[in-house]
């Protein structure tokens, strides 16, 4: 892990610089005095690349004195426009640059404390690997950067406001390392045992086992599970921020107060089971669970910047595959709510597990809002492409605030249609033999007749649905992200509680 640290704005005797430029600005303070210590070669430098400051620019500058093994100057655009986000993005800039280097330095002497911790958040976000399985990788193959000081006006400002950050990120990097492990390793009961880590941040874990959840019910979960021989479980992760575990007369209470619910898929690895999907690609299926892993991550962040909010997170682990044991297409089951479900397509599967997850979230905790996050369909990427997670909500408010933290962090969500029960969309559910089916009647609105499904069992419930099946996994590097795991929902939910739920 890269590590952070903020220090007074004294220019240091040598090592690598790194040095942020706006648009059209001109040295000031360390930058000036770096450039009259190295007698006007960063002025000279900038002006043989034609550096101009824009967002992305760079001029190097290689061993200009002794002592000084680089110096780097970035542009970091318009300067009005150098927001949270753009510090980022210069953070990850940072580390792309100069992953090779042992130690860089920030110079951000004039730019306000508060950017400068993000600028430590992207750097940290970007640096994220995952080498556990790599054993042959060369020297000159391994990242060496190993920590990023950001010179400040306000070093103890910077260092305060980089805290709940630092929570956030190590949030990111726990949704990153479980969404990469490959399902022969992270399968329903490890997963859950790994949750367990969170006690250690002051989270309630409890873990139902299969014969848990047979007992309570959870026959649309548990029918997914049945092909394999991997058992499943359900999480449930409570953070008591807001009430302390207390009562408004201060006794103590055995359940969070007007939680937020936070639910998620955790398929650990989705052959498709007796429907099963084609060959090619299924390889990426080991991530059907990133909906799981980012409640995981969210409930990790929540608890070590210690929100004030009283928070819940729920996750139903399952693997599913094809057997003599299997669901088959036509078969019906009893879900947790006691609606009964017949599944015309076992690849139908993550919404079986959000059915009974969901009802049982808003039957035990009462929340205030749910919000569930799946890998669900793979129409949502034909819609929305990579650059979108598909919103579907029966609650104008909720909607709107989560449009709201993803403009503010980046991981954007877009508003797609969604019918009340009964109407339009839904009706293709409506089961000749049952009380629902598990698909629509075609191809058409696949991603709308899935979300219609779950809000059959929400109940009324304020309630979103993030379908994140063209976020969960980057095939190419973004500011703060390298390829792969993306833990897109992490952020984005932090700051939605932020933003509109701490006291």
């Amino acid at each position: 892990m890269l590590e952070i640290s903020f220090a007074k704005a004294v220019l240091p005797k040598g090592g690598v610089m790194i040095l942020p430029l706006a648009e059209g600005a001109k040295l000031h303070g360390l930058a000036a005095a770096l450039d009259k210590l190295l007698g006007n070669a960063v002025k000279r430098g900038m002006e043989a690349a034609r550096f101009t400051g824009k967002a992305g620019a760079q001029a190097m500058l290689l061993s200009p004195k002794a002592g000084f093994a680089r110096v780097l100057v970035l542009g970091t655009g318009k300067a009005e426009s150098f927001d949270a986000k753009a510090a980022e993005a210069l953070g990850g800039a940072v580390v792309a640059a100069l992953a090779k280097e042992a130690e860089v330095v920030v110079l951000a002497d004039e730019m306000d404390p508060a950017l400068a911790a993000h600028i430590g958040l992207g750097g940290r976000l970007k640096s994220y690997r995952f080498d556990k399985y790599r054993t042959t990788l060369k020297d000159d193959e391994r990242a060496k950067l190993g920590k990023l000081t950001i010179l400040s006006s306000d070093a103890a400002q910077a260092a305060a406001a980089y805290a709940p950050l630092s929570a956030v990120a190590h949030g990111v990097e726990v949704t990153r390392d479980l969404v990469t492990e490959p399902a022969n390793v992270l399968y329903p009961e490890e997963f859950a045992d790994r949750c367990l880590a969170l006690k250690k941040l002051g989270v309630k874990v409890e873990i139902f086992d299969k014969k848990d959840l047979e007992k309570l019910g959870f026959g649309s979960m548990l029918s997914v599970s049945w092909g394999s021989a991997r058992e499943p479980r359900m999480v449930v992760m409570q953070w008591l921020g807001a009430s302390g575990g207390l009562g408004a007369d201060g006794k103590k209470v055995k359940k969070p107060v007007d939680p937020i619910a936070f639910i998620g898929k955790g398929v650990t690895f989705d052959t498709g089971g007796i429907s099963i999907k084609p060959a090619a690609g299924m390889e990426d299926m080991k991530w059907d669970m990133a909906g799981a892993g980012t409640v995981t991550g969210l409930m990790a962040a929540l608890a070590g910047r210690k929100a004030r909010v009283d928070a819940v997170g729920l996750i139903g682990l399952v693997e599913n595959m094809p057997s003599g044991t299997a669901v088959r297409p036509g078969d019906v089951v009893k879900s947790y709510s006691g609606q009964t479900v017949e599944i015309l397509n076992t690849d139908a599967e993550g919404r079986l597990v959000l059915a009974d997850v969901l009802y049982y979230a808003q039957e035990r905790f009462a929340p205030k809002y749910m919000v569930d996050l799946a890998t669900l369909t793979g129409a949502i990427i034909v819609g929305l492409g990579h650059e979108y997670a598909g919103l579907f909500s029966n609650d104008d408010t909720l909607a709107d605030f989560l449009i709201a933290a993803g403009k503010a962090t980046g991981e954007g969500v877009w508003r797609m249609p969604l019918a009340p029960v009964g109407e339009s969309y839904d009706k293709n559910l409506n089961s000749a033999i049952a009380d629902v089916q598990n698909i629509g009647g075609g191809r058409a609105g696949g991603s709308i007749t899935a979300a219609q499904f779950l809000q059959r069992f929400v109940n009324g419930k304020p309630w979103a649905h993030l379908d994140i099946a063209g976020m969960a996994w980057a095939t190419k590097e973004g500011p703060t992200m390298p390829k792969g795991a993306s833990a897109f929902g992490v952020r984005l939910l932090d700051r939605l509680v932020a933003m509109n739920f701490e006291g």
